[in-house]
C-alpha cells in the first residue's frame, strides 16, 4: 500500500502528517516537477490499469496507490520547450487521468470536489441552504454599486477567491472599507463586499472525515495580520453547527474541510468561508488537537485514537 501526496516541497503541513504514518509506504511528489523530474507512465490492458510514477529517487507502482491527498499540489508549468502552455496541460491530463483511473483509490480531496469547492460564491449559496448565517454580500465591478452597498452600512472587503495552492504565498487580509472610500478601481476587477460583523473572536472547524475539530480565537479584526494575536484555544461544539458543517462537507463531496466562522457580540455565528486545502498546522500547535493523526489515519484507512480536544 501506498500514501501518494500532491504537495509542494515546502510544505510543513504535510511534514506533520507524515511522520504519523509508521510503516505505511508514503511517497511525495509535487506535480510542478511533472515532466521533467517526475517521469509517468501509465498503460490500460485487458488485466486493468498499470503503470509507475518516479521521481528521479522512487519509482511508485501505481497499483499499490490506495489513497492519494491532494495538499497544495503544484501545477505542471514547463518552461523553454514550444507550445509550452499546450504540453503543461497535457501533463495535467496525463498525471491526474492516471490518478483517477485507478480503482477503489481514497481522496483526500477528490479534484472535482476540491474544484467545486473553491468557488466562494457558490459557497455561500451552500452554506445558506444547509442552513448557515452569512453576511449579506455584494461581488461586484460597479463602482456604483459598491458604493451604494458600502453606504447601508458598515463594509469589509475582500478577495473574491481564495488562494490557489500553486499561487505564490501571500494573503490579502479582510478590511472595513472607510468612509468616502474611492470605488473607481471596482471596475478594474470583481471584488467582494460583505456587510461586517461587529465580531469578538473567530471559530474554526477543522474536519477530517466525520471528526470535528473546534477551536476558537478572541479577536475583532483578522487575526492573521496582528502583531499580537490572542492564541488558539479549544472550544466546545457550538449548538446545532455540527450537522451543518457535515451537510456542507457531504454536499461537495469533502473528506477535508476548514471552516471559518466569525462571533459577534450578541453570540450569532457566522459563516466566512470553508478551504477544502486549508492550513491545520497552526490549530494543532496551538490547541494539541491530533489533526494530523487523523489525516495520517484516514489516508492510512486505520481507526483512529483517541481525540481529546474534538467537537
Amino acid at each position: 500500500m501506498t500514501v501518494l501526496i500532491l504537495t509542494a516541497p515546502e510544505d510543513l503541513t504535510a511534514d506533520m502528517v507524515v511522520q504519523h504514518f509508521g510503516k505505511v509506504r508514503v511517497a511525495r511528489l509535487d506535480p510542478a516537477e511533472f515532466p521533467g523530474r517526475v517521469e509517468l507512465s501509465t498503460s490500460w490492458t485487458a488485466g486493468g490499469v498499470t503503470g509507475r510514477i518516479d521521481d528521479g529517487t522512487h519509482a511508485i507502482d501505481l497499483a499499490s496507490v490506495q489513497s492519494v491527498w491532494v495538499r497544495r499540489p503544484g501545477r505542471p508549468s514547463i518552461q523553454g520547450v514550444e507550445q509550452a502552455a499546450w504540453v503543461a496541460h497535457e501533463a495535467e491530463h496525463a498525471l491526474y487521468g492516471a490518478l483517477r483511473a485507478l480503482p477503489g483509490v481514497r481522496w483526500m480531496n477528490h479534484p472535482d470536489a476540491q474544484a467545486a469547492a473553491r468557488y466562494k460564491i457558490t459557497q455561500l449559496a451552500t452554506a445558506r441552504a444547509v442552513g448557515f448565517a452569512i453576511p449579506e454580500t455584494l461581488v461586484t465591478t460597479s463602482p456604483d454599486d459598491a458604493e451604494r452597498f458600502a453606504k447601508d452600512g458598515p463594509t469589509v472587503v475582500k478577495a473574491v477567491s481564495g488562494r490557489q495552492p500553486f499561487d505564490p504565498p501571500m494573503a490579502l487580509p479582510t478590511s472595513l472599507v472607510p468612509p468616502g472610500a474611492d470605488f473607481s478601481s471596482v471596475a478594474t476587477a470583481p471584488t467582494c463586499f460583505q456587510r461586517g460583523v461587529d465580531k469578538i473572536a473567530d471559530l474554526r472547524v477543522t474536519v477530517v472525515s466525520k471528526t470535528q475539530f473546534w477551536a476558537r480565537i478572541e479577536a475583532e479584526h483578522d487575526w492573521r495580520f496582528d502583531d499580537d494575536p490572542n492564541p488558539w484555544q479549544p472550544a466546545p461544539e457550538p449548538k446545532n453547527l455540527a450537522s451543518k458543517v457535515s451537510a456542507f462537507m457531504r454536499a461537495y463531496g469533502l473528506t477535508y474541510g476548514a471552516f471559518d466562522f466569525a462571533v459577534d457580540r450578541a453570540g450569532k455565528v457566522w459563516f466566512l468561508e470553508c478551504n477544502p486545502s486549508g492550513q491545520f498546522g497552526f490549530i494543532e500547535i496551538g490547541t494539541a488537537q491530533p489533526i494530523a493523526q487523523h489525516v495520517a489515519d484516514w489516508l492510512a484507512n486505520r481507526a483512529s485514537s483517541s481525540v481529546p480536544g474534538a467537537g
